[in-house]
Protein backbone atom coordinates (compact mmCIF):
# COMPACT_ATOMS: atom_id res chain seq x y z
CA UNK A 1 0.00 0.00 0.00
CA UNK A 2 1.48 3.15 -1.26
CA UNK A 3 2.08 5.97 1.35
CA UNK A 4 3.26 9.75 1.84
CA UNK A 5 5.70 10.97 4.23
CA UNK A 6 7.22 14.10 4.15
CA UNK A 7 10.52 15.41 5.33
CA UNK A 8 12.54 18.35 4.05
CA UNK A 9 13.71 17.92 0.80
CA UNK A 10 17.60 19.65 0.58
CA UNK A 11 18.92 18.02 -2.90
CA UNK A 12 17.07 18.72 -6.41
CA UNK A 13 16.11 15.37 -8.52
CA UNK A 14 14.42 12.13 -8.03
CA UNK A 15 15.73 8.40 -6.44
CA UNK A 16 13.36 5.14 -6.99
CA UNK A 17 14.97 2.45 -5.53
CA UNK A 18 15.31 -0.38 -2.31
CA UNK A 19 15.96 1.10 1.41
CA UNK A 20 19.31 0.06 2.63
CA UNK A 21 20.13 1.07 5.94
CA UNK A 22 23.05 2.51 7.33
CA UNK A 23 25.89 -0.16 9.26
CA UNK A 24 24.63 0.10 13.07
CA UNK A 25 26.78 1.99 15.30
CA UNK A 26 29.64 0.60 17.42
CA UNK A 27 28.48 -0.89 20.44
CA UNK A 28 29.21 0.80 23.99
CA UNK A 29 32.53 -1.23 24.98
CA UNK A 30 32.11 -3.25 28.57
CA UNK A 31 33.39 -1.34 31.26
CA UNK A 32 36.33 -3.69 32.42
CA UNK A 33 39.27 -3.17 35.00
CA UNK A 34 42.96 -3.92 33.47
CA UNK A 35 46.10 -4.36 35.47
CA UNK A 36 48.26 -1.36 36.17
CA UNK A 37 50.86 -3.14 34.28
CA UNK A 38 48.90 -3.02 31.62
CA UNK A 39 47.64 0.69 31.57
CA UNK A 40 50.83 1.87 29.12
CA UNK A 41 50.21 -0.83 26.18
CA UNK A 42 46.41 0.08 26.42
CA UNK A 43 47.49 3.67 26.36
CA UNK A 44 49.60 3.24 22.95
CA UNK A 45 46.92 1.07 21.22
CA UNK A 46 44.49 3.78 22.07
CA UNK A 47 47.32 6.49 20.63
CA UNK A 48 47.46 4.54 17.01
CA UNK A 49 43.76 4.31 16.76
CA UNK A 50 42.97 7.78 17.34
CA UNK A 51 46.44 8.50 14.23
CA UNK A 52 44.59 5.64 11.72
CA UNK A 53 41.44 6.90 12.05
CA UNK A 54 42.78 10.90 11.47
CA UNK A 55 44.89 9.79 8.41
CA UNK A 56 41.74 8.25 7.11
CA UNK A 57 39.77 11.10 7.37
CA UNK A 58 42.25 13.51 6.15
CA UNK A 59 42.73 10.11 3.09
CA UNK A 60 38.84 10.84 2.38
CA UNK A 61 39.15 14.23 2.56
CA UNK A 62 41.85 14.38 0.23
CA UNK A 63 39.71 12.14 -2.13
CA UNK A 64 36.73 13.82 -1.88
CA UNK A 65 38.10 17.44 -2.56
CA UNK A 66 36.12 21.36 -2.54
CA UNK A 67 33.65 21.78 0.91
CA UNK A 68 33.93 17.84 1.86
CA UNK A 69 37.63 18.08 2.71
CA UNK A 70 37.68 21.18 4.57
CA UNK A 71 34.60 19.26 6.58
CA UNK A 72 36.70 15.75 7.06
CA UNK A 73 39.97 17.87 7.95
CA UNK A 74 38.07 19.54 10.81
CA UNK A 75 36.81 15.95 11.78
CA UNK A 76 40.90 14.55 11.74
CA UNK A 77 41.37 17.32 14.30
CA UNK A 78 39.12 16.74 16.39
CA UNK A 79 39.82 12.98 16.49
CA UNK A 80 43.73 14.41 17.56
CA UNK A 81 42.04 17.20 20.23
CA UNK A 82 45.07 16.85 22.85
CA UNK A 83 42.85 17.67 25.87
CA UNK A 84 40.53 15.08 24.71
CA UNK A 85 43.49 12.61 24.40
CA UNK A 86 44.92 13.71 27.64
CA UNK A 87 41.51 12.42 29.50
CA UNK A 88 41.47 9.32 27.23
CA UNK A 89 45.21 8.21 28.60
CA UNK A 90 43.81 9.35 32.25
CA UNK A 91 41.14 7.12 32.26
CA UNK A 92 43.61 4.09 30.73
CA UNK A 93 45.82 4.95 33.46
CA UNK A 94 43.17 4.02 36.12
CA UNK A 95 41.69 0.88 34.89
CA UNK A 96 40.31 1.41 31.53
CA UNK A 97 40.55 -0.47 28.71
CA UNK A 98 41.56 1.81 25.57
CA UNK A 99 38.38 1.36 23.92
CA UNK A 100 36.77 2.07 27.43
CA UNK A 101 38.14 5.27 27.52
CA UNK A 102 38.06 6.61 24.62
CA UNK A 103 34.10 6.24 24.64
CA UNK A 104 33.97 7.61 28.17
CA UNK A 105 36.13 10.85 27.40
CA UNK A 106 34.65 11.47 24.42
CA UNK A 107 30.96 11.46 26.17
CA UNK A 108 32.02 13.12 28.44
CA UNK A 109 33.33 15.92 25.90
CA UNK A 110 29.85 15.57 24.35
CA UNK A 111 28.10 16.22 27.21
CA UNK A 112 29.88 19.66 27.55
CA UNK A 113 29.07 20.23 24.05
CA UNK A 114 25.28 19.48 24.46
CA UNK A 115 25.27 22.03 27.95
CA UNK A 116 25.78 24.57 25.90
CA UNK A 117 22.42 24.92 24.54
CA UNK A 118 23.62 22.41 21.58
CA UNK A 119 24.38 25.18 19.99
CA UNK A 120 27.36 22.81 18.73
CA UNK A 121 25.00 19.90 17.43
CA UNK A 122 26.90 19.91 14.34
CA UNK A 123 29.79 19.08 16.13
CA UNK A 124 28.48 16.68 18.23
CA UNK A 125 27.12 14.18 15.43
CA UNK A 126 30.31 14.70 14.15
CA UNK A 127 32.14 13.75 17.19
CA UNK A 128 30.00 10.74 17.83
CA UNK A 129 31.23 9.57 14.29
CA UNK A 130 34.67 9.77 14.76
CA UNK A 131 34.29 8.17 18.53
CA UNK A 132 32.79 5.37 16.52
CA UNK A 133 35.53 5.18 14.20
CA UNK A 134 38.07 4.82 16.75
CA UNK A 135 36.16 2.96 19.19
CA UNK A 136 35.41 0.26 16.04
CA UNK A 137 39.22 0.00 15.29
CA UNK A 138 39.81 -0.75 19.09
CA UNK A 139 37.75 -3.51 18.60
CA UNK A 140 38.23 -5.08 15.54
CA UNK A 141 35.02 -4.40 13.76
CA UNK A 142 34.06 -2.85 10.59
CA UNK A 143 33.40 0.67 10.33
CA UNK A 144 29.93 1.83 10.67
CA UNK A 145 29.14 3.72 6.99
CA UNK A 146 27.79 3.06 4.03
CA UNK A 147 26.49 -0.48 3.15
CA UNK A 148 28.02 -2.52 1.16
CA UNK A 149 25.92 -3.51 -2.34
CA UNK A 150 26.77 -4.61 -6.04
CA UNK A 151 22.96 -2.79 -6.78
CA UNK A 152 21.82 0.77 -6.84
CA UNK A 153 19.99 1.65 -3.46
CA UNK A 154 18.15 4.50 -1.30
CA UNK A 155 20.11 5.11 1.79
CA UNK A 156 18.62 5.49 5.20
CA UNK A 157 20.20 6.48 8.25
CA UNK A 158 19.85 8.84 11.39
CA UNK A 159 22.35 11.00 10.34
CA UNK A 160 25.21 10.85 8.05
CA UNK A 161 28.36 12.12 8.53
CA UNK A 162 30.23 13.91 6.31
CA UNK A 163 32.77 11.24 6.12
CA UNK A 164 30.48 8.97 5.04
CA UNK A 165 28.52 11.76 2.81
CA UNK A 166 31.49 13.16 1.29
CA UNK A 167 32.48 9.83 -0.58
CA UNK A 168 28.99 8.39 -1.55
CA UNK A 169 28.76 7.08 -5.03
CA UNK A 170 26.06 8.90 -6.80
CA UNK A 171 25.98 5.20 -9.01
CA UNK A 172 25.28 3.00 -6.31
CA UNK A 173 23.65 5.60 -4.20
CA UNK A 174 20.55 7.07 -5.63
CA UNK A 175 19.95 8.99 -2.80
CA UNK A 176 19.40 9.35 0.80
CA UNK A 177 16.99 10.09 3.71
CA UNK A 178 17.90 10.79 7.29
CA UNK A 179 15.81 11.34 10.40
CA UNK A 180 18.10 14.52 11.64
CA UNK A 181 19.78 16.76 10.03
CA UNK A 182 18.41 20.21 8.06
CA UNK A 183 18.78 22.24 5.21
CA UNK A 184 22.03 23.85 5.78
CA UNK A 185 24.10 20.55 7.55
CA UNK A 186 26.98 19.51 6.39
CA UNK A 187 25.46 16.50 4.63
CA UNK A 188 22.71 18.29 2.91
CA UNK A 189 25.43 20.54 1.84
CA UNK A 190 27.36 17.75 0.43
CA UNK A 191 23.96 16.19 -1.13
CA UNK A 192 23.69 19.07 -3.01
CA UNK A 193 28.01 19.22 -4.21
CA UNK A 194 27.28 15.89 -5.56
CA UNK A 195 23.84 15.74 -6.60
CA UNK A 196 22.23 13.34 -5.10
CA UNK A 197 18.57 13.78 -4.11
CA UNK A 198 18.00 13.71 -0.13
CA UNK A 199 15.75 14.46 1.97
CA UNK A 200 16.61 15.49 5.81
CA UNK A 201 14.63 16.27 8.98
CA UNK A 202 12.06 12.86 8.44
CA UNK A 203 10.31 11.18 11.37
CA UNK A 204 10.72 7.54 11.55
CA UNK A 205 12.92 6.87 8.05
CA UNK A 206 14.67 4.62 10.44
CA UNK A 207 11.62 2.50 10.50
CA UNK A 208 11.29 2.02 7.22
CA UNK A 209 11.99 -1.74 6.49
CA UNK A 210 15.31 -2.81 5.06
CA UNK A 211 14.71 -3.78 1.32
CA UNK A 212 11.24 -1.15 0.84
CA UNK A 213 10.79 0.03 -2.74
CA UNK A 214 10.77 4.06 -1.85
CA UNK A 215 10.91 6.85 -4.36
CA UNK A 216 12.47 10.16 -2.95
CA UNK A 217 11.69 13.67 -4.21
CA UNK A 218 13.92 16.14 -3.18
CA UNK A 219 12.53 19.10 -4.31
CA UNK A 220 9.60 18.80 -2.03
CA UNK A 221 10.92 16.60 0.53
CA UNK A 222 8.33 13.87 -0.06
CA UNK A 223 8.92 10.16 0.55
CA UNK A 224 6.32 7.31 -1.08
CA UNK A 225 6.58 4.26 -0.15
CA UNK A 226 5.53 1.23 -1.85
CA UNK A 227 4.73 3.18 -5.14
CA UNK A 228 2.49 2.71 -7.07
CA UNK A 229 3.11 2.28 -11.13
CA UNK A 230 1.66 5.19 -11.83
CA UNK A 231 3.30 7.12 -9.18
CA UNK A 232 6.66 6.39 -10.39
CA UNK A 233 5.68 6.82 -14.24
CA UNK A 234 4.67 9.81 -12.49
CA UNK A 235 7.87 11.17 -10.59
CA UNK A 236 10.02 9.73 -13.62
CA UNK A 237 8.20 11.73 -16.24
CA UNK A 238 8.64 14.94 -14.49
CA UNK A 239 12.42 14.22 -13.50
CA UNK A 240 12.71 13.92 -17.32
CA UNK A 241 10.76 16.73 -17.96
CA UNK A 242 13.53 18.64 -15.42
CA UNK A 243 16.14 17.56 -16.96
CA UNK A 244 15.29 18.26 -20.84
CA UNK A 245 14.64 21.90 -19.26
CA UNK A 246 17.98 21.73 -17.86
CA UNK A 247 19.63 20.96 -20.93
CA UNK A 248 18.36 23.44 -22.69
CA UNK A 249 18.53 26.68 -20.34
CA UNK A 250 22.12 28.03 -20.95
CA UNK A 251 23.52 31.63 -20.38
CA UNK A 252 23.45 34.28 -17.90
CA UNK A 253 20.31 34.03 -15.63
CA UNK A 254 17.46 36.25 -16.34
CA UNK A 255 13.73 36.31 -16.38
CA UNK A 256 11.36 35.58 -19.08
CA UNK A 257 11.09 39.13 -19.66
CA UNK A 258 14.82 39.86 -19.55
CA UNK A 259 15.62 41.13 -16.26
CA UNK A 260 18.74 39.90 -15.77
CA UNK A 261 19.36 38.19 -12.26
CA UNK A 262 23.35 36.79 -12.11
CA UNK A 263 23.63 33.31 -10.89
CA UNK A 264 27.22 32.62 -8.78
CA UNK A 265 28.37 30.18 -6.84
CA UNK A 266 29.16 29.28 -3.74
CA UNK A 267 32.61 27.73 -3.21
CA UNK A 268 35.11 26.69 -0.47
CA UNK A 269 38.13 26.84 -2.69
CA UNK A 270 39.78 26.15 -5.77
CA UNK A 271 38.69 22.54 -5.89
CA UNK A 272 35.09 23.67 -6.18
CA UNK A 273 35.72 26.15 -9.09
CA UNK A 274 35.68 23.09 -11.86
CA UNK A 275 32.53 22.40 -11.15
CA UNK A 276 31.48 26.31 -11.23
CA UNK A 277 32.42 27.01 -14.35
CA UNK A 278 31.17 23.72 -15.82
CA UNK A 279 27.58 25.02 -14.22
CA UNK A 280 28.13 28.23 -16.36
CA UNK A 281 28.41 30.54 -12.90
CA UNK A 282 28.68 33.67 -13.83
CA UNK A 283 31.35 34.59 -10.82
CA UNK A 284 31.00 33.50 -7.08
CA UNK A 285 28.82 34.78 -5.06
CA UNK A 286 30.79 33.47 -2.05
CA UNK A 287 34.12 32.13 -1.47
CA UNK A 288 33.96 30.56 1.99
CA UNK A 289 38.01 31.62 3.11
CA UNK A 290 37.35 29.89 6.68
CA UNK A 291 38.19 26.86 4.80
CA UNK A 292 41.78 27.78 4.49
CA UNK A 293 42.15 28.66 7.71
CA UNK A 294 41.00 25.25 8.75
CA UNK A 295 44.25 23.67 7.28
CA UNK A 296 45.78 24.57 10.46
CA UNK A 297 43.76 25.65 13.41
CA UNK A 298 46.88 26.62 15.59
CA UNK A 299 48.46 29.40 13.11
CA UNK A 300 47.01 31.50 10.10
CA UNK A 301 48.06 30.91 6.85
CA UNK A 302 50.82 32.61 5.81
CA UNK A 303 50.34 35.64 3.33
CA UNK A 304 51.72 33.88 -0.04
CA UNK A 305 49.90 30.52 0.80
CA UNK A 306 46.44 33.12 1.07
CA UNK A 307 47.47 35.16 -2.46
CA UNK A 308 48.13 31.58 -4.56
CA UNK A 309 44.61 30.02 -3.24
CA UNK A 310 42.72 33.66 -3.76
CA UNK A 311 44.95 34.10 -7.13
CA UNK A 312 43.55 30.44 -8.33
CA UNK A 313 39.93 31.25 -8.23
CA UNK A 314 40.46 34.59 -9.23
CA UNK A 315 42.08 33.09 -12.69
CA UNK A 316 38.91 31.30 -13.11
CA UNK A 317 36.26 34.13 -13.92
CA UNK A 318 38.24 36.88 -15.91
CA UNK A 319 35.72 39.91 -16.37
CA UNK A 320 33.51 37.92 -14.04
CA UNK A 321 32.14 39.28 -10.02
CA UNK A 322 33.93 37.08 -7.46
CA UNK A 323 32.90 38.09 -4.06
CA UNK A 324 35.03 36.81 -1.13
CA UNK A 325 34.26 36.56 2.16
CA UNK A 326 37.03 37.13 4.55
CA UNK A 327 37.58 34.49 7.92
CA UNK A 328 33.80 33.65 9.36
CA UNK A 329 35.48 32.15 12.40
CA UNK A 330 33.76 31.17 15.93
CA UNK A 331 30.74 29.22 16.75
CA UNK A 332 30.91 25.92 15.11
CA UNK A 333 34.25 26.59 12.96
CA UNK A 334 36.35 27.52 16.03
CA UNK A 335 40.20 28.25 15.62
CA UNK A 336 42.79 27.66 18.51
CA UNK A 337 44.81 30.73 17.90
CA UNK A 338 41.36 32.94 17.56
CA UNK A 339 38.51 31.76 19.44
CA UNK A 340 37.95 31.30 23.20
CA UNK A 341 37.21 27.89 24.72
CA UNK A 342 35.59 28.80 27.45
CA UNK A 343 32.47 30.70 25.66
CA UNK A 344 29.30 29.56 27.03
CA UNK A 345 27.17 30.41 24.02
CA UNK A 346 29.84 30.55 20.84
CA UNK A 347 26.93 31.52 18.41
CA UNK A 348 26.33 34.43 20.22
CA UNK A 349 29.68 35.51 21.50
CA UNK A 350 32.88 36.02 19.58
CA UNK A 351 32.17 35.14 15.52
CA UNK A 352 32.83 36.32 12.21
CA UNK A 353 34.06 40.35 12.08
CA UNK A 354 33.69 40.51 15.89
CA UNK A 355 36.78 37.87 15.80
CA UNK A 356 38.66 39.85 13.06
CA UNK A 357 38.12 42.99 15.00
CA UNK A 358 40.07 41.73 18.03
CA UNK A 359 42.63 40.14 15.75
CA UNK A 360 43.47 43.05 13.10
CA UNK A 361 46.70 41.44 12.47
CA UNK A 362 44.76 38.43 10.81
CA UNK A 363 42.35 40.68 8.58
CA UNK A 364 44.89 42.66 7.44
CA UNK A 365 47.54 40.29 6.66
CA UNK A 366 44.00 38.88 4.61
CA UNK A 367 42.89 42.21 3.06
CA UNK A 368 46.74 42.38 1.79
CA UNK A 369 46.37 39.10 0.53
CA UNK A 370 43.29 39.12 -1.65
CA UNK A 371 44.56 43.09 -2.82
CA UNK A 372 48.08 41.21 -4.12
CA UNK A 373 46.04 38.34 -5.68
CA UNK A 374 43.92 40.55 -7.89
CA UNK A 375 46.66 42.24 -9.14
CA UNK A 376 46.81 42.65 -13.36
CA UNK A 377 43.40 40.28 -13.38
CA UNK A 378 40.93 41.40 -15.21
CA UNK A 379 37.95 40.50 -12.23
CA UNK A 380 35.88 42.53 -10.19
CA UNK A 381 36.96 41.43 -6.77
CA UNK A 382 34.00 42.72 -4.19
CA UNK A 383 35.36 41.55 -0.56
CA UNK A 384 32.42 41.42 2.50
CA UNK A 385 32.41 41.18 6.22
CA UNK A 386 30.64 38.15 7.71
CA UNK A 387 28.36 39.08 11.14
CA UNK A 388 28.00 42.76 10.75
CA UNK A 389 25.43 43.95 13.20
CA UNK A 390 25.36 47.92 12.40
CA UNK A 391 27.43 50.47 10.79
CA UNK A 392 29.98 50.93 13.30
CA UNK A 393 30.72 47.43 12.34
CA UNK A 394 30.75 48.45 8.54
CA UNK A 395 32.59 51.96 9.40
CA UNK A 396 35.61 49.27 11.10
CA UNK A 397 35.39 47.00 7.98
CA UNK A 398 35.80 49.34 5.25
CA UNK A 399 38.33 51.20 7.06
CA UNK A 400 40.49 47.97 7.02
CA UNK A 401 39.64 47.23 3.40
CA UNK A 402 41.42 50.85 2.67
CA UNK A 403 44.43 50.62 5.18
CA UNK A 404 45.30 47.54 3.29
CA UNK A 405 45.10 49.24 0.05
CA UNK A 406 42.81 46.68 -1.53
CA UNK A 407 40.81 47.86 -4.81
CA UNK A 408 38.15 46.00 -4.65
CA UNK A 409 33.88 47.15 -3.35
CA UNK A 410 33.66 46.68 0.44
CA UNK A 411 30.45 44.73 1.45
CA UNK A 412 28.47 43.23 4.84
CA UNK A 413 26.67 40.23 4.98
CA UNK A 414 23.31 40.77 6.46
CA UNK A 415 22.82 37.77 8.93
CA UNK A 416 21.80 39.13 11.88
CA UNK A 417 18.10 40.93 12.19
CA UNK A 418 19.86 44.07 13.23
CA UNK A 419 21.56 44.31 9.86
CA UNK A 420 18.25 44.30 8.19
CA UNK A 421 16.49 46.22 9.85
CA UNK A 422 19.26 49.11 9.53
CA UNK A 423 20.52 48.04 6.57
CA UNK A 424 20.36 51.69 5.06
CA UNK A 425 22.42 52.87 7.91
CA UNK A 426 25.30 49.84 6.74
CA UNK A 427 25.00 50.96 3.37
CA UNK A 428 26.20 54.19 4.32
CA UNK A 429 29.77 52.53 4.74
CA UNK A 430 29.88 49.81 2.34
CA UNK A 431 28.35 48.78 -1.45
CA UNK A 432 26.78 46.11 -1.45
CA UNK A 433 24.83 43.57 0.59
CA UNK A 434 25.01 40.06 0.79
CA UNK A 435 22.03 37.98 2.51
CA UNK A 436 23.52 35.12 4.52
CA UNK A 437 19.92 33.09 4.66
CA UNK A 438 21.21 30.48 7.08
CA UNK A 439 22.41 32.51 9.60
CA UNK A 440 19.63 35.08 9.69
CA UNK A 441 16.45 32.15 10.28
CA UNK A 442 19.13 30.60 12.70
CA UNK A 443 19.28 33.99 14.31
CA UNK A 444 15.64 35.08 13.49
CA UNK A 445 13.85 32.43 14.93
CA UNK A 446 16.73 30.98 17.78
CA UNK A 447 16.69 28.38 15.76
CA UNK A 448 20.39 26.25 15.35
CA UNK A 449 20.71 25.45 11.56
CA UNK A 450 22.32 22.10 12.81
CA UNK A 451 19.24 20.79 15.17
CA UNK A 452 16.95 18.60 13.01
CA UNK A 453 14.22 18.97 15.90
CA UNK A 454 13.96 22.91 14.83
CA UNK A 455 13.99 22.16 10.78
CA UNK A 456 10.59 24.36 10.73
CA UNK A 457 12.12 27.44 11.51
CA UNK A 458 15.23 27.23 9.49
CA UNK A 459 12.87 26.85 6.69
CA UNK A 460 14.00 30.34 4.18
CA UNK A 461 10.21 30.06 3.22
CA UNK A 462 8.97 31.42 6.53
CA UNK A 463 7.27 34.77 5.65
CA UNK A 464 9.15 36.70 8.66
CA UNK A 465 12.28 35.62 6.91
CA UNK A 466 10.97 36.67 3.72
CA UNK A 467 10.38 40.15 5.31
CA UNK A 468 13.66 40.70 6.04
CA UNK A 469 15.04 39.83 2.80
CA UNK A 470 12.88 42.48 1.61
CA UNK A 471 13.80 45.40 3.70
CA UNK A 472 17.18 45.07 2.95
CA UNK A 473 16.48 44.51 -0.90
CA UNK A 474 14.81 47.94 -0.82
CA UNK A 475 17.38 49.80 1.69
CA UNK A 476 19.75 48.54 -1.07
CA UNK A 477 17.40 49.85 -3.73
CA UNK A 478 17.07 53.26 -2.60
CA UNK A 479 20.76 53.31 -2.04
CA UNK A 480 21.42 52.44 -5.76
CA UNK A 481 23.33 49.40 -4.63
CA UNK A 482 23.09 45.79 -4.82
CA UNK A 483 21.51 43.27 -2.62
CA UNK A 484 22.22 39.53 -3.60
CA UNK A 485 21.50 35.89 -1.36
CA UNK A 486 24.34 33.54 -1.29
CA UNK A 487 22.69 31.41 1.67
CA UNK A 488 20.99 28.08 0.57
CA UNK A 489 17.62 29.65 0.11
CA UNK A 490 18.98 30.45 -3.14
CA UNK A 491 19.37 26.91 -4.15
CA UNK A 492 15.37 26.96 -3.98
CA UNK A 493 14.56 27.20 -7.62
CA UNK A 494 10.78 28.55 -6.53
CA UNK A 495 11.91 30.68 -3.81
CA UNK A 496 15.00 31.77 -6.23
CA UNK A 497 11.72 33.13 -8.27
CA UNK A 498 10.39 34.70 -5.07
CA UNK A 499 13.28 36.44 -4.15
CA UNK A 500 13.70 38.13 -7.42
CA UNK A 501 10.46 39.36 -6.69
CA UNK A 502 11.08 40.58 -3.28
CA UNK A 503 14.21 42.96 -4.92
CA UNK A 504 17.32 40.41 -4.97
CA UNK A 505 19.78 41.36 -7.16
CA UNK A 506 21.98 38.34 -8.02
CA UNK A 507 21.33 34.45 -6.72
CA UNK A 508 24.15 32.13 -5.65
CA UNK A 509 24.24 28.43 -4.68
CA UNK A 510 26.07 25.62 -4.78
CA UNK A 511 27.41 25.08 -8.52
CA UNK A 512 24.63 21.81 -8.84
CA UNK A 513 21.66 23.68 -7.99
CA UNK A 514 22.44 26.31 -10.85
CA UNK A 515 21.01 24.99 -14.04
CA UNK A 516 17.91 24.42 -12.34
CA UNK A 517 17.63 27.71 -10.77
CA UNK A 518 18.37 28.89 -14.14
CA UNK A 519 15.79 27.41 -15.90
CA UNK A 520 13.01 28.09 -13.05
CA UNK A 521 13.98 31.43 -13.50
CA UNK A 522 13.32 31.69 -17.25
CA UNK A 523 9.98 30.54 -17.28
CA UNK A 524 8.49 33.90 -15.56
CA UNK A 525 8.34 37.27 -15.60
CA UNK A 526 9.86 39.38 -13.79
CA UNK A 527 5.61 40.68 -12.73
CA UNK A 528 5.16 37.11 -11.87
CA UNK A 529 7.93 36.85 -9.51
CA UNK A 530 7.16 39.83 -7.63
CA UNK A 531 3.50 38.73 -7.55
CA UNK A 532 4.48 35.54 -6.23
CA UNK A 533 6.96 37.14 -3.81
CA UNK A 534 3.62 39.31 -2.44
CA UNK A 535 1.68 35.92 -1.92
CA UNK A 536 4.33 34.28 0.00
CA UNK A 537 4.58 37.15 2.36
CA UNK A 538 0.93 37.61 2.90
CA UNK A 539 0.82 33.93 4.74
CA UNK A 540 1.84 32.68 7.77
CA UNK A 541 3.84 29.91 7.77
CA UNK A 542 6.68 28.46 5.43
CA UNK A 543 3.99 25.97 4.09
CA UNK A 544 1.29 27.95 2.99
CA UNK A 545 4.43 30.68 1.88
CA UNK A 546 5.38 28.13 -0.77
CA UNK A 547 2.28 27.02 -2.20
CA UNK A 548 0.64 30.69 -2.94
CA UNK A 549 4.33 31.18 -4.17
CA UNK A 550 3.58 27.89 -6.33
CA UNK A 551 0.13 28.84 -6.93
CA UNK A 552 0.84 32.26 -8.29
CA UNK A 553 3.48 30.91 -10.99
CA UNK A 554 1.09 28.36 -11.96
CA UNK A 555 -1.14 30.28 -12.59
CA UNK A 556 -4.25 28.74 -10.16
Amino acid sequence: METTLRGVGVSHGVAIGEVRHMGTAVLEPPAKQIPAEEAEREQGRARKAVEAVAADLMARGNLAGGEAQAVLEAQAMMAQDPELMADVERRIAVGSTAERGVYDAFASYRELLAGAGEYLAGRVADLDDVRNRIVARLLGVPMPGVPDSDEPYVLVARDLAPADTALLDPTLVLGFVTEEGGPTSHSAILARALGVPAVVALPGAGEIAEGTMIAVDGSTGEIFVNPSDEKKAQLEAAAAERKAALAASTGPGATADGHKVPLLANIGGPADVAAAVEAGAEGVGLFRTEFLFLDDSKQAPSEEKQIAAYRQVLEAFPEGRVVVRVLDAGADKPLDFLTPADEPNPALGVRGLRTLLDHPDVLRTQLTALAKSAEGLPVYLEVMAPMVADRTDARAFADACREAGLRAKFGAMVEIPSAALRARSILQEVEFLSLGTNDLAQYTFAADRQVGAVSRLQDPWQPALLDLVQLSAEAAKAEGKSCGVCGEAASDPLLACVLTGLGVTSLSMGAASIPYVRATLAKYTLAQCERAAAAARATDSAEDARSAAQAVLSGE
